[in-house]
């Protein structure tokens, strides 16, 4: 088993590598959207503990 996940994170890589050459604006994007989500998350979490905390 442990050898498919190797597999699976290799092909993982190459996928993404592959994404970046060929189209790097919208892998660009695609990064652009993830931080948003997590930076969207993180301040939706510190809302939620200043709102507990009043």
């Amino acid at each position: 088993m442990k050898w498919l996940k190797g597999i699976a994170v290799a092909l993982v890589v190459i996928f993404a590598l592959f994404y970046m050459i060929s189209r790097p604006e919208d892998a660009a994007n695609v990064v652009q959207g993830a931080f948003g989500a997590v930076v969207s998350a993180t301040e939706a979490v510190g809302r939620f503990f200043s709102s507990l905390a009043s």
